[in-house]
């Protein structure tokens, strides 16, 4: 009977929880991470007015975003590999323990061209996820979405990656404070495709010309 119970208690808990089905995973996969990250907060002091930038490598391995952003001061909180389906589970833990004027967000990772990738329209729930969790304690902050870059090596998901930027587009515009950073058009030559010099040799992560 005990076990009923706490089976029933886990269903209840499960459906009143949208993330509940990449939460096991996610902590499974990025806690140490996501730690590492929650020591950074612990021995940093954040600048006033900066803008936190939160997402996946492309953040991550930002290293000149201090000089590229100035006059801005920056955070940056970025994990390699990071979906929109685990940041929906960290996304408090990265963002509310700062003070920002402003939040970049920039996740690539939940198309990929592989079997296990979502749709355009679930990765959109998660975006609205993680930003309904952000408006709880930064309602007044603006939130800029920056677009998903096309890339050599996921090229052939680009129709359903465009098309999740379709929808952030869409949600930026009709929602107050939320804003879409288009960066599609840099990142493509003339005829539409990829421009290589801009990324490393894995033609997934931007070099140091991608990022100027």
């Amino acid at each position: 009977m005990a076990w009923k119970i706490l089976s029933l208690a886990l269903v209840l808990i499960s459906a009143d929880d949208p993330i509940a089905q990449y939460r096991q995973e996610a902590i499974e996969r990025w806690e140490p991470e996501i730690r590492k990250l929650e020591q950074l907060d612990r021995q940093e002091t954040d600048p006033p007015h900066a803008i936190l930038f939160v997402g996946s490598s492309s953040i991550r391995l930002w290293d000149s975003i201090a000089d590229d952003m100035r006059p801005w001061p920056v955070i940056r909180r970025g994990y390699g590999g990071a979906r929109f389906s685990d940041l929906a589970v960290f996304i408090n833990r990265l963002v509310d323990p700062h003070q920002f004027d402003a939040l970049a967000i920039f996740v690539a990772n939940d198309i990929s061209g592989k079997g296990n990738d979502k749709t355009p329209e679930e990765v959109l729930r998660l975006v609205r996820y993680c930003v309904e969790q952000v408006r709880q304690k930064h309602p007044d902050q603006p939130i800029f979405l920056i677009g998903i870059t096309p890339t050599s090596s996921r090229f052939h998901a680009w129709p359903q990656i465009r098309q999740v930027n379709r929808l952030m587009a869409e949600y930026c515009q009709a929602t107050e404070g939320l804003y879409y950073v288009d960066t599609a058009p840099h990142f493509l030559d003339e005829d539409g495709n990829p421009r290589d010099e801009l990324f490393r040799d894995d033609r997934l992560h931007l070099n140091a010309s991608g990022y100027k």
